[in-house]
């Protein structure tokens, strides 16, 4: 609710601000062509507290993908009735496990959250209650070479911010559509936003505002990820539920070139986004994914770069001035 709020503000003066009944918010801006669908989502990944053991320890369930290797130690922040807790995950100590106990993965079964309490009423007493939810607690920095942030969920407010970006661009400048930029709840639970909010907006085309994963990092191999951080957005080929559409993809594909901007092409085999609901939208809805290279994502900290979200943001504006009502038309296969 936090940042759906945030998100509000932010929204209001660029267009009609509404939202769906599950919480995606949708801000339209411009009354004719083609209706232009842009869809982030606002959610990260987290937990939800679904137990509290008599000695105050809380056990959570995972809300989206999290890998459990990347949870001990880190802290959290838990969103109570009475306002926010903080916590840490933690499992049981290294010196009481065997030593081939040691060498195995610790499962998000055996971890819990410590907040400090020492018995299941005084956990409840400032708050906890099983259904909250519980988030990381991580501080946005600017890395040392200045280019480079880092945070918690650029996965994906990265897109919620392209849009509000895009919405500001055109705020004063024509377009030759109508656009509604979408932040849309629970992609990471299976893109149920995606699916209210496209009934609304009804559109004609979208295009996906999301994170890519770099392929960059140490242990990948160039046939697994090529996309790296620092040059340039992304293309998304396909993923585990939708092929975009080829002329959309042509189209951003050409006006990168005469642009000089460099576009990365990449594939998720093993993941999906927003664009697996609305590309089925109705009779069928021209979608497709632009991405900003991002490490270490669905963890508590993940890094970008902002080179590649200028320069998506470019790319994505010059697409929005092509989508007339005869380029949209001419998208149908």
């Amino acid at each position: 609710m936090e940042v759906r709020e945030l998100v509000r503000g932010y929204l209001s003066p660029l267009g009609t601000v509404t939202q769906d009944r599950i919480g995606s918010v949708i801000c339209q801006q411009g009354e004719s062509g083609p209706r232009v669908m842009l869809a982030g989502h606002m959610d990260e990944v987290g937990f939800m507290i679904y137990h509290i053991t008599k000695e105050g320890f809380l056990k959570f369930h995972p809300l989206g993908g999290w890998w459990d290797q990347v949870l001990l130690g880190q802290q959290v922040v838990i969103k109570t009735h009475k306002g926010d807790i903080p916590g840490v995950i933690g499992a049981k100590p290294p010196h009481y496990l065997s030593e081939d106990d040691r060498k195995k993965i610790v499962k998000k079964k055996d971890m819990y959250i410590d907040i400090g309490v020492t018995s299941q009423e005084e956990a409840e007493k400032i708050g906890v209650r099983p259904g909250d939810p519980v988030v990381p607690a991580t501080r946005f920095q600017v890395m040392a070479n200045g280019k480079t942030y880092l945070n918690k969920a650029f996965d994906d407010r990265v897109g919620v911010a392209l849009i509000i970006d895009l919405l500001r661009h055109f705020a004063d400048t024509e377009h030759p559509n109508t656009i509604y930029g979408v932040a849309t709840v629970m992609e990471e639970v299976g893109t149920r936003g995606a699916k209210t909010s496209v009934e609304l907006v009804n559109p004609d085309v979208a295009i996906i505002l999301e994170v890519d994963i770099c392929g960059d990092v140490p242990g990948i191999e160039p046939e697994e990820g090529n996309v790296k951080l620092g040059a340039g957005p992304s293309l998304l080929l396909l993923d585990a539920r939708m092929i975009p559409n080829l002329r959309l993809r042509d189209l951003i594909i050409e006006t990168a070139q005469a642009l000089d901007i460099p576009l990365q092409l990449s594939a998720m085999v093993g993941g999906a986004t927003d664009g697996s609901q609305i590309h089925l939208h109705r009779a069928g809805v021209p979608t497709v994914v632009i991405g900003v290279p991002t490490r270490h994502i669905h963890s508590h900290v993940s890094i970008m770069h902002r080179d590649d979200y200028d320069r998506a943001l470019q790319l994505l504006i010059a697409v929005i001035e092509k989508l007339n009502a005869k380029t949209v038309a001419g998208l149908i296969p």
